[in-house]
């Protein structure tokens, strides 16, 4: 780290460290080279002039002008950056906007069209730091929530219209832009291909995300009809449904419990609910159930056990996210969606869920507290698994 060129790009880290997603250094120095991936030095340098609320070009020129000569300069290089994937643009009254944009959900997430084994292997090391995964937990809401498929959705359950995936695409005013899941790419270049589904384009991109994915050559765009052609496909062969955090989505994900990064989270944390935004749990009819097991076997998260035949299957209400994926496809008709108690709506848009995690970032001693609980919660699920099979 002694070059001079890598201190542009130490800047940049700590600079992204500060907003609602912090983007935190590890010992190994992978942060650096994930940005080195992106960013020129020059770019990572003007990066750090931005903000992460969208701006227009006069204000980050002020901020930049030490550094470049001219408002028309800046713009040329802020839209290189962006058609690499490393930062966010808005289009307001016909100006354009510019704004940092998180590792995930952005940065990441923009290089589908540029991923390289070096990259992967920099990214994977640099999420799997325990410092990237506090930081990423420690938000006070979510990015992502798990919304149910349709099929699972009942007229008891009163359902929101930011829960249900086909009011979220008409309330979208578009544009609409689907995307080759850059999780499941991942994978396969590593010769592991996804066990659900053959498809790569799955995952969609709407508004402001639709234009940042085609700028990126990241995703391409599609009708609003063919977006809904699209989710009813991935939801027949059994993806969860994730979207934006937010009563206007930005993206709705489709995702598999083999390849997708946000459920290896899941799979990896002792109590995931805890980390989840979702309005919905599953729940087993006991008279009905006859433990066949396909619940089970459609379940992503490992949330649902159906440990022998005749018994009734079992909820792990811990890790059960609401997708609705076991509910359409029981043969008995034994297993469905409840609404939790006390609905959570999101905010409703991208802007204000970052204002509301950034006017609640944790610092030291509230990572501190949320790495003392992940110990605890590991604990006692150990006891209990443990605990599980003494009694089998």
């Amino acid at each position: 780290m002694d070059k001079i060129e890598d201190q542009a790009y130490v800047r940049l880290q700590k600079h992204l460290d500060r907003h609602p997603v912090g983007f935190p250094a590890v010992k190994s120095g992978a942060e650096i080279r994930v940005l080195k991936h992106i960013f020129t030095p020059r770019e990572a340098e003007i990066a750090t002039c931005l903000h992460y609320k969208p701006e227009p070009l006069e204000t980050v020129f002020e901020r930049a002008k030490q550094l470049i000569g001219s408002a028309e300069e800046l713009a040329a290089v802020l839209d290189g950056i962006e058609k690499k994937g490393g930062l966010e643009t808005r289009i307001r009254d016909g100006r354009k906007y510019y704004c940092n944009a998180p590792l995930v959900v952005g940065m990441y997430e923009f290089q589908a069209s540029r991923l390289t084994p070096e990259f992967v292997r920099d990214f994977d090391e640099y999420v799997s730091d325990m410092k990237f995964g506090i930081e990423f937990l420690s938000t006070e809401l979510p990015q992502m929530r798990t919304i149910p498929i349709g099929k699972s959705i009942t007229p008891q359950n009163h359902v929101g219209t930011f829960d249900q995936v086909l009011s979220l695409l008409e309330k979208s005013e578009g544009p609409f832009a689907i995307v080759e899941c850059i999780c499941r790419k991942k994978r396969e270049m590593s010769g592991k291909p996804c066990k659900v589904t053959e498809r790569k384009e799955t995952c969609l991109a709407l508004g402001h995300m639709a234009a940042s994915a085609a700028v990126t050559a990241s995703g391409r765009e599609i009708t609003r009809e063919e977006a809904i052609e699209i989710i009813e496909q991935n939801q027949k062969e059994g993806l969860v449904l994730q979207t934006s955090n937010t009563g206007c989505a930005d993206f709705i994900c489709s995702c598999c419990g083999c390849c997708c990064g946000m459920l290896s989270i899941h799979r990896s944390l002792p109590k995931p609910v805890d980390f989840w935004a979702s309005n919905f749990y599953a729940a087993v009819d006991a008279a009905l159930c006859d433990g066949c097991g396909v619940c089970a076997g459609r379940c992503q998260v490992g949330a649902v056990r159906a440990d022998a035949k005749k018994q009734p299957a079992v909820v792990n209400l811990d890790r059960c996210i609401g997708c609705g994926l076991c509910v359409p496809t029981c043969p008995k008709q034994a297993i469905s969606l409840q609404k939790k108690p006390e609905e959570i709506r999101p905010p409703e848009t991208r802007e204000d869920l970052l204002d509301i995690i950034m006017a609640n970032k944790k610092g030291k001693s509230g990572k501190l507290k949320l790495a003392g609980k992940l110990a605890v919660d590991a604990i006692r699920a150990g006891r209990e698994r443990n605990g599980k099979k003494r009694d089998r």
